[in-house]
C-alpha cells in the first residue's frame, strides 16, 4: 500500500510521512518544488500542486490512502480545486483521505466530506510549534512580550497530530470521524514560559502588552491586519476547543499525548543564545 501526503515540507507533513514509515507502508511526499526539500530515506518525492489538478495525476497512482491539506499555492488561498483532486482520488482507487482542517470550512473539505471515499478531518488546536515565534525574543531579551497573559490553549506536539492522521490512513474504525487533537494539559502562558526556562537552563521573564501594544508589536513585524484580527479574537476569548482537552491522541494511537515539557526539551537549543 502506498499512502500520499500533501504537504509534506510542512510541519504536520512532515510528522505524518515519519509515522507511515514508522507502520511499514510506502510513502509519497507531494511537493511542489522537490529540489529544496529533503525527506528521509525511503520516502517516494514527487512533485505536484494541489491548485494545478492536472500535475497530479502521476502522484495519485497507486495510492490507497491520502492526506489533504485544505490551503495551496504560493498565497495559502483556500483550495478552489476539491472537486478535481477528489475525482482523481476516486479514479485512483483511494479508499482513505484525511484532512487537516483550516480553521473553518472550505470548499476541499466539504468536497471530500461529500465523496464516497472513506474521510477522517484532523482538528489540531495550537501547535507547541507556534513557541518558536518567541525564540528570537528569548535568545536576545530573555523575554516573552504578549497580550491576554491568562489565556489558556490545550496545545498539541505536531508529533501527536501527525500520529493521528497516520492512524486513520492505514486503520479501519475512523471513517466520518472529526477528531479534535489536543495535549495532555490545559497552559497559560506562564506555563509555557516557564517551561521553555527550565528546558534551555536559563530564566525569561513574561511581559504582559495591552492589546493595543500587541498590535503595534504584531504590525512592526509585518503581519496584515486580518491576521492581526484574527490573533485579537483567539488570544483575547479563545474558543473551549482550543483550552478543553480530548482524549483523541490516546484514544486514536493508544499511547498518551506529549506534553509541553517534552516539546521544550526537545527543541531547547532554539531558545539558547
Amino acid at each position: 500500500m502506498t499512502f500520499l501526503v500533501a504537504g509534506a515540507s510542512g510541519s504536520v507533513g512532515r510528522r505524518i510521512v515519519e509515522q507511515l514509515l514508522a507502520k511499514g507502508v510506502r510513502v509519497r511526499a507531494l511537493t511542489r518544488d522537490p529540489a529544496r526539500t529533503s525527506f528521509p530515506e525511503g520516502v517516494e518525492v514527487v512533485r505536484g500542486d494541489l491548485t494545478d489538478p492536472d500535475s497530479l495525476a502521476p502522484a495519485f497512482e497507486g495510492v490507497t490512502g491520502v492526506h489533504l491539506i485544505t490551503f495551496g499555492g504560493a498565497t495559502f488561498a483556500p483550495l478552489e480545486t476539491g472537486p478535481q483532486i477528489v475525482a482523481l482520488a476516486e479514479k485512483a482507487g483511494v479508499r482513505r483521505i484525511t484532512v487537516l482542517h483550516g480553521g473553518g470550512p472550505t470548499p476541499l473539505e466539504d468536497t471530500v466530506k461529500a465523496s464516497g471515499i472513506d474521510w477522517t478531518v484532523v482538528m489540531p488546536v495550537e501547535f507547541m510549534s507556534n513557541a518558536l515565534e518567541w525564540a528570537d525574543a528569548i535568545r536576545t531579551a530573555d523575554e516573552v512580550r504578549e497580550p491576554f497573559v491568562d489565556r489558556l490553549s490545550a496545545m498539541v506536539h505536531e508529533a501527536d497530530i501527525g500520529a493521528v492522521a497516520a492512524e486513520a490512513l492505514v486503520s479501519p474504525g475512523h471513517a466520518g470521524q472529526s477528531y479534535v487533537v489536543t495535549g495532555p494539559q490545559v497552559l497559560t502562558l506562564q506555563d509555557k514560559v516557564s517551561a521553555l526556562a527550565a528546558a534551555r537552563g536559563r530564566a525569561i521573564e513574561l511581559v504582559e502588552l495591552s492589546e493595543a501594544q500587541a498590535r503595534e508589536q504584531w504590525a512592526a513585524q509585518g503581519l496584515p491586519a486580518e491576521t492581526i484580527e484574527f490573533l485579537v479574537m483567539v488570544y483575547g476569548d479563545t474558543p473551549e476547543e482550543g483550552r478543553t482537552v480530548t482524549d483523541v491522541v490516546q484514544r486514536v494511537t493508544g499511547r498518551p499525548a506529549r506534553t509541553f515539557t517534552e516539546w521544550a526539551a526537545e527543541h531547547a537549543d532554539a531558545f539558547r543564545a
